[in-house]
């Protein structure tokens, strides 16, 4: 398999995405836990799945997990954790979104979490999450979102790309409906949190270097007063982001 661009950048990064305070809690866990209560699942797919967690969260609630990521060392470090949790049912899987190596309608549930914005082609890979699920089959989808005002966005796109140059788009809830919609899931409910982000371990994760630390605290400091306001800028760098559930299902 050919090394992707995301997983270039993300093989020594493993280890930190499973220790990730941002990817190891959060409300948008509990909501997954709460999606998989009483379904015993036959088998849900983890799709983009980092450092595990929401595989970790549905082990209890399918017969198997299959958490898929591009990232071989991901892999192998969700390998590790799953034993050292004692989950027997979790296996991974090496592969694109966009590329997926199941048949159709393999999963009774998808879900998939901070992982989007790393796609080179969005709408392909939902319209492969969609294929591999089975009729009636729920999805989840978390991620970040960009803001509503052009400036917002241009700026936090930016900075994320500062951060980590593997980053292709936040997309904005507007055009998440859209995608959704076209791939052919049918969308029940949109939820929309704000995500503080500590602006040390921010770019500790992705071992980001530190000119780009420095250009980044440049464009922070000459924000705008809209783009300061919106994206909650402090003194030392952290903001807070909006983190959206889109909570599906297809027919």
């Amino acid at each position: 398999m050919t090394e992707s661009y995301a997983a270039h950048h993300y093989g020594a990064r493993a280890q930190d995405y499973v220790a990730s305070t941002v990817h190891s809690q959060g409300g948008d866990l509990d909501a997954i836990e709460r999606a998989a209560q009483g379904k015993q699942w036959r088998r849900v797919l983890d799709l983009g799945c980092g450092g595990g967690h929401v595989a970790y969260r549905l082990a209890a609630h399918a017969a198997e997990v299959i958490a898929c990521d591009v990232t071989d060392q991901m892999l192998r470090a969700v390998d590790a954790e799953a034993i050292c949790r004692g989950l027997t049912n979790i296996r991974t899987i090496q592969a694109p979104a966009e590329r997926l190596p199941f048949e159709d309608g393999a999963f009774d549930a998808v879900f998939c979490r901070f992982t989007m914005h790393h796609w080179n082609d969005a709408a392909a890979g939902l319209r492969e999450a969609r294929r591999v699920l089975a009729r009636h089959g729920e999805a989840m989808f978390i991620d970040v979102t960009a803001p509503t005002v052009a400036v917002a966005d241009s700026w936090l796109q930016t900075l994320e790309l500062l951060r980590d140059v593997s980053h292709v788009r936040n997309y904005s809830v507007a055009e998440w409906r859209k995608l959704l919609g076209d791939a052919g899931f049918v969308l029940k409910e949109v939820s929309t949190d704000r995500l503080r982000m500590e602006f040390g371990s921010w770019v500790a994760r992705t071992q980001t270097p530190q000119e780009r630390i420095a250009a980044i605290r440049s464009l922070q400091e000459v924000a705008p007063e809209d783009v300061a306001r919106i994206l909650e800028i402090e003194n030392d760098g952290s903001f807070t982001l909006d983190v959206s559930i889109f909570s599906s299902d297809v027919m």
